[in-house]
């Protein structure tokens, strides 16, 4: 008998792990690390339910931490199988996890230091080591090409949109055909194709980020021109707390096609992020990955000064003069940004500009229900700062984007399984796909086993 059983990513956005079982073979359908909430972060640390060694084989849709940073534990526990993915999230992944792997060496290291961790001593929870193990064993695949897996089972990875090699994975197994969509992107973004269609599938497994909402149709490139100038106007600055794998990316699309238009003026635009610098750097060695122009992609790459110098961030934070910064982490829960979050937070003159989902428990999401105050380093910052969220440049389809890609396959599956979630946005999602698509869905539950 095939099962599926959610191991993370299920009533929750965060640390997507989703097991296909027949027998004694077990493939993994992404390996993600759970992040916000203290509660979700302690499981991170709490053994799997199956062990890591009877894991045959990993699939992973896409590089993000929440799909893909648990992957170097998943090796010190024992896995020695193949992680296939595309060749765009090979490369990003390989970025990604050797970030991760020093801020859990760093991070024990300051708990040790300074004394502020209840572990003695404090561990990380993998070293760069497990992380470069984990990248050797990656398994990149080209789009559209059928790859066998272990027990029979077959797998195609098509595009996804949402970041840089991004995509979704029909697995083959046991005469089922179990469609997962990893995050879907938008339809129309100004950077990544379009998602693309599937056209059929026993069973579905879909995201559920926005499955309770529509993202505004203002103008991204307007609304960061307006941001910026009535900031600047006022003598402050811009601080943009920015996932440094696509929406980076994308930001500083729009803020090339602002200088392009002669409305930047001399504001001076900074990517404070060696990660997000060099995954910036991958969009132009990945042409075919999105639609931008080689004119667009160098002129995207150039519009802002890299910091890449720790020496170099500190002194942006002591210069008074009105400017951009984008720093990681894409809801200020670690990273350069929080430095700079310490600096301008403070004063009203300056703008905090969020760029996407904003996950329950980070910094971000404070910020977005009216925080006046982050406790950040162990200290309490007051935040004068105007806020400001750019959702419509998301990264994630929509309530309607994900029906109109669901819409897209040929006939009604057997059954829709809702992922990758909050409650109320799952939940919202399974009426919509029940009113329009008339379709069985069940809002799949944390390591729940369901038959197939």
């Amino acid at each position: 008998m095939l099962t599926l059983t959610s191991l993370g990513g299920a009533g929750t956005v965060t640390g997507s792990k989703h097991l296909l079982s027949s027998g004694r073979t077990r493939l993994l359908v992404d390996c993600g690390l759970f992040q916000g909430l203290k509660a979700l972060r302690e499981e991170n640390w709490r053994p799997l339910p199956v062990d890591a060694k009877s894991i045959n084989a990993v699939v992973l849709t896409h590089a993000h931490l929440d799909h893909s940073g648990y992957l170097p534990r998943l090796v010190k526990d024992g896995f020695r199988g193949p992680i296939y993915m595309s060749a765009a999230t090979a490369a990003v992944a390989e970025l990604i996890l050797l970030d991760s792997a020093k801020i859990q060496e760093k991070e024990a290291a300051d708990a040790n230091r300074h004394g502020y961790s209840r572990h003695k001593p404090a561990l990380p929870l993998y070293t760069v080591r497990d992380a470069e193990r984990a990248i050797e064993m990656f398994t990149p695949v080209d789009f559209h090409a059928e790859v066998k897996l272990p027990a029979g089972a077959r797998l195609v990875l098509r595009r996804a949109g949402h970041i840089l090699g991004a995509s979704t994975a029909e697995i083959t197994w046991r005469k089922k055909r179990i469609v997962f969509s990893g995050d879907l992107g938008r339809y129309d973004d100004a950077v990544m194709r379009d998602p693309e269609t599937v056209p059929d599938a026993d069973y579905i497994v879909v995201e559920s980020t926005y499955g309770d909402r529509t993202h505004n149709g203002e103008s991204a490139t307007d609304t960061l021109a307006d941001i910026i100038g009535k900031t600047t106007a006022r003598g402050g600055s811009v601080v943009i707390p920015t996932f440094t794998v696509g929406r980076a990316q994308t930001i500083l699309y729009h803020l090339w096609k602002l200088k392009q238009e002669g409305r930047l003026g001399i504001v001076p635009v900074y990517l404070d992020s060696p990660m997000a610098i060099d995954a910036t750097g991958l969009m132009q060695k990945h042409r075919e990955d999105h639609r931008l122009t080689q004119e667009q992609c160098d002129g995207a790459c150039h519009v802002a000064t890299y910091v890449r110098d720790v020496e170099e961030s500190k002194a942006l934070m002591v210069n008074p003069l009105p400017k951009v910064i984008l720093a990681g982490s894409g809801m200020a829960t670690s990273g350069r940004v929080l430095y700079h979050l310490k600096t301008l937070g403070p004063d009203g003159r300056n703008t905090i500009l969020l760029s996407g989902f904003q996950a329950a428990g980070t910094r971000g999401r404070s910020l977005v229900e009216g925080a006046r105050e982050l406790k950040i380093h162990g200290h309490w910052v007051p935040i004068a700062a105007e806020v400001k969220n750019l959702d419509m440049l998301s990264a994630h389809a929509d309530a309607g984007e994900i029906l109109r890609w669901l819409s897209g396959f040929q006939r009604p599956p057997s059954q829709v399984f809702i992922v990758h979630g909050e409650p109320h946005a799952s939940d919202a999602l399974r009426l919509r796909i029940k009113d329009r698509l008339q379709w069985h869905c069940t809002i799949a539950q944390m390591r729940e086993r369901y038959p197939l």
